[in-house]
């Protein structure tokens, strides 16, 4: 990855974001708009203690905010933080866009000069 394109990218926003039980996770916020570990793990093929930790995981990076709600903590995903997170995936996708033309650029001179 260029220096330019590491520059823009989170690595520990991107590692919480990589695991694809953290995304049901955040998915089903966006959608019911906040939840418990409860109700989560009800939704999820997890307990409702490795749901926690997936939480604390993405409040760690700032993408759920959790507030107080009697024994448990409701959490609501943080939208600047998701846009942040969207905002890098538009950088990297950029930067890997202009690096597969160039590589189709490459191979197609290669075969120009084959057909020569």
């Amino acid at each position: 990855m260029s220096t330019l394109v590491a520059e823009h990218v989170d690595d520990d926003l991107w590692s919480a974001i990589g695991d694809p039980t953290r995304r049901r996770m955040l998915d089903l916020l966006l959608i019911e708009g906040d939840g418990t570990a409860t109700t989560l793990a009800q939704q999820l093929p997890v307990t409702r203690q490795a749901v926690a930790k997936h939480l604390g995981v993405l409040e760690r990076v700032s993408l759920v905010r959790a507030t107080p709600a009697g024994r448990e903590k409701r959490y609501r995903v943080d939208d600047a933080q998701l846009a942040r997170a969207v905002a890098q995936l538009s950088v990297v996708g950029s930067a890997w866009e202009a690096r597969l033309q160039r590589i189709k650029r490459i191979a197609e001179g290669i075969q120009r000069t084959r057909q020569d």
